[in-house]
């Protein structure tokens, strides 16, 4: 019998290196196996070939990993590039594109048609998980006509929509078969027609008539900071309480993404993240390691109940909207 050295070698510091990292999101892989999670993509991870990769690399790792993700994406770059190519400007009043009739049938033929199917392409590359969808198809987004207030104004800013009713069930039955949603964020219209919604109201909105266990939204910052610029320390985690207290403090480009974490949970929904898309596999940073990345909103009382398997989707209802959404919601409909 041969004696193995008491010194590993590189490659076996390498590997045991990996195992020590493996073993980490134990805790993890255990709290949310069989739980939905629900990301929102968007910002330069959807422009970046190789953050396109990598996206659709983690998101296969959540489902081998037990968890049931549910991806719903915007897509203001590439509808801003295709108005361009079609000769229609790019306006936007109090943070929120103008969208024409016009502009509609593009933004829907870019978000539904394009980028949808270009994640269900990256992510079906792994196996026949990824089923693309619309936000209009089985009802699952119905929205109203929302308007902005500028200078004391109601002002028009034409098929953008503010959504009051989440119809689950098929995003549900999809993933009982073991398949990864892909959600378009447009809406079914309540004059029949279609809707241009946010995507990060959409996809808090979903998370909540899901049941879902996280809502991790992908963004262009690392997180919330206590005091930007002034201040460039990251708040790690929020209460509920102590993230409405800021809100009144926070920029444009900030409030309508912390918004929709605020309205999460207090849907019910335990924790909410706000994490750097531009950094490869921040996802399962977030989701399996100690430290995690970006900004948490928890509601400790939910995340007491994060124990053992399995989350019943809620039936359809009406969405949670605020006054403070309907007027400054200035993230913007893509």
């Amino acid at each position: 019998m041969i004696a193995r050295s008491a010194h590993p070698t590189a490659d076996q510091a390498q590997a045991i290196d990996k195992a020590s990292h493996l073993i980490e999101a134990l805790p993890w892989l255990s709290r949310f196996h069989g739980r939905t999670v629900v990301v929102k993509y968007g910002g330069n991870a959807m422009i970046s070939e190789e953050l396109r990769v990598r996206f659709a690399e983690s998101i296969v790792f959540l489902y081998y990993a037990g968890l049931r993700p549910v991806v719903v994406h915007g897509g203001g770059p590439q509808i801003s590039a295709q108005l361009a190519r079609a000769g229609v400007e790019s306006t936007f009043t109090a943070g929120l594109r103008v969208t024409t009739d016009e502009a509609m049938d593009i933004v829907r033929m870019v978000l539904t048609g394009q980028v949808n199917r270009e994640i269900v392409g990256l992510v079906n590359q792994h196996g026949p998980f990824a089923v693309g969808m619309s936000g209009e198809d089985a009802n699952l987004l119905v929205a109203e006509r929302k308007t902005v207030e500028v200078d004391g104004e109601a002002v028009d800013i034409g098929r953008v929509g503010e959504i009051t009713e989440v119809h689950p069930g098929a995003v549900a039955a999809l993933i009982a078969d073991g398949r990864i949603p892909v959600v378009s964020s447009v809406a079914r219209a309540d004059d029949g027609g279609v809707y241009n919604v946010n995507a990060d109201t959409a996809a808090s909105a979903l998370a909540v008539a899901l049941g879902a266990s996280k809502l991790i939204m992908l963004t262009d910052v690392e997180g919330l900071y206590a005091d930007f610029p002034a201040n460039t320390e990251l708040i790690s985690r929020l209460a509920v309480d102590e993230l409405r207290d800021l809100l009144p403090s926070l920029s444009s480009g900030m409030l309508p993404k912390m918004e929709a974490c605020l309205h999460a949970v207090e849907g019910g929904v335990p924790q909410a993240h706000i994490i750097d898309g531009r950094v490869p596999h921040s996802l399962l940073l977030e989701v399996f390691t100690d430290q995690g990345v970006g900004t948490m909103v928890a509601d400790e009382r939910l995340e007491a109940g994060l124990t053992g398997n399995g989350h019943v989707p809620r039936p359809g209802h009406a969405a949670h909207t605020s006054d403070t959404t309907a007027v400054t919601n200035a993230g913007g409909a893509q």
